[in-house]
């Protein structure tokens, strides 16, 4: 469970491009859910989209006119898979300390690198 004051970095951007953030206790509220399932559909996405890709790059009578639209799509999933990563390392190392492994099951990072 995420403390109540640490923010939730959201897989989507405000109106202005900035990150959004979600303060809540509660993983399992609306919001939260609505987070978990678009993270969930961005993962999936960029999935299919590094499957396309290298079927394309692999077909030698690929368009090279085809390459740039694939190069900014694959520009945006890396960018939303990032954020996800992101967010859910920012969970991780502020989850609740009883949960937490014990020491030698790795390190716990502090968070000053993860900005």
């Amino acid at each position: 469970m995420t403390p109540h004051n640490e923010m939730r970095l959201l897989p989507w951007s405000g109106l202005d491009g900035k990150p959004c953030f979600l303060s809540t206790d509660d993983t399992n509220g609306r919001l939260s859910r609505l987070a978990d399932e678009t993270e969930a559909a961005q993962l999936e996405l960029a999935t299919k989209l590094l499957d396309y890709a290298s079927g394309l790059l692999d077909d030698a009578q690929t368009a090279p006119e085809s390459l740039r639209p694939l190069a900014t799509d694959l520009m945006e999933a890396l960018r939303d898979t990032l954020r996800v990563a992101e967010s859910r390392g920012r969970r991780l190392l502020t989850a609740d300390p009883e949960t937490r492994p014990d020491s030698s099951e790795g390190p716990i990072l502090p968070a000053a690198p993860f900005g």
